[in-house]
């Protein structure tokens, strides 16, 4: 019987890199409680170019910081309701785009939405983790900053 490879341990919170979306680092809250990752997008608008729906947004990838601002234009794949954990329902739209962490490079679903009362701008959900790494609570960024 064959096994697998023990799953690499990230922190509960760690730092990302969103190469597709020029994102050189960004801070994420790991939080397997939640199913879907979350980015926070500033000024937000969904338009139609070709035939297809197209989120404009900005990424600040620095908390509680307006500065750096990065402009994104992601095609949108899905629209989900999301069950906020203080239970409210938003409907948000949903961009694929790779993300990095420990030398891993791989596509993940990301819903988009405001995070500026959040202390993370992004969050790392478990279906973007799930059978890659295995998630130590009393530990941080063992992955270290990325390059």
């Amino acid at each position: 019987m064959s096994r697998k490879p023990p799953l690499q341990i990230i922190g509960w919170r760690e730092w990302i890199r969103l190469p597709v979306l020029s994102v050189p680092a960004i801070k994420a809250k790991v939080d397997t409680g939640a199913r879907s990752s979350a980015l926070h997008a500033y000024g937000l608008r969904i338009e139609r170019q070709a035939g297809e729906e197209i989120a404009v947004f900005d990424i600040h990838p620095l908390q509680r910081r307006s500065s750096p601002s990065i402009r994104v234009e992601a095609v949108v794949v899905d629209h989900r309701k999301i069950t906020s954990s203080g239970g409210h329902h938003e409907i948000r739209p949903v961009i694929v785009t790779d993300l990095e962490l420990m030398d891993q490079i791989w596509p993940i679903e990301v819903t988009l939405t405001s995070r500026d009362t959040m202390g993370f701008r992004m969050l790392l959900g478990r279906q973007a983790i799930r059978r890659r790494f295995a998630v130590d609570p009393g530990r941080s960024y063992l992955g270290g900053r990325p390059k």
